[in-house]
């Protein structure tokens, strides 16, 4: 193709690389150790493509661009990776609602009493509500943190308020 069909500032326009989870400043990155071997499963998956990109030559200026787009989403994961704080649930107090438990909540007053809400409270990178995981830095996550077993607490959700109570606290794996 000739450069006469081509825009000269192509070449030139960075590629927009996605942010990670956001972390609040000055929190540590907490991760379970399943969220460490995801974070380095996928830097593993995102090192192949990079190797795929620099290997195919069909086009300098797409392979420039995937190729600064590869290099951005390692950086920031291998950041994210230098300072995962690793904390093992099985080492956290039992009967207390902690970093990595799966916390059963059911509604006592102000919403459908006697719904259960089941979750596991996970480092930002492996929450995902499909998979019942929570990011520890969430406003449900922090008002249940250091909550014991049958205690009720008050959760503002919206405009609503809804008293739950704490029913089961399990540690050991996902939802």
């Amino acid at each position: 193709m000739s450069r006469g069909f081509t825009k000269e500032d192509d070449a030139q326009t960075p590629p927009i690389i996605p942010p990670r989870a956001a972390l609040p400043p000055g929190t540590p990155n907490y991760v379970t150790p399943q969220g460490l071997e995801q974070l380095r499963a996928e830097l593993a998956i995102l090192e192949s493509e990079r190797a795929q990109a620099e290997a195919n030559h069909d086009n300098a200026t797409d392979r420039t661009h995937r190729l600064s787009f590869y290099n951005g989403r390692i950086a920031l994961l291998t950041e994210r990776i230098g300072s995962a704080k690793v904390v093992d649930p099985a080492g956290q107090p039992p009967k207390e609602v902690r970093f990595g438990a799966t916390v059963t909540l059911r509604t006592v007053s102000g919403g459908k009493v006697g719904f259960k809400r089941k979750f596991t409270i996970v480092g930002v990178d492996e929450a995902g509500i499909a998979a019942g995981k929570v990011a520890f830095v969430a406003p449900i996550a922090r008002a249940v943190q250091g909550q014991k077993l049958k205690k009720q607490l008050t959760l503002k959700l919206g405009p609503q308020e809804e008293v739950v109570e704490v029913t089961a606290i399990e540690y050991g794996g996902a939802v």
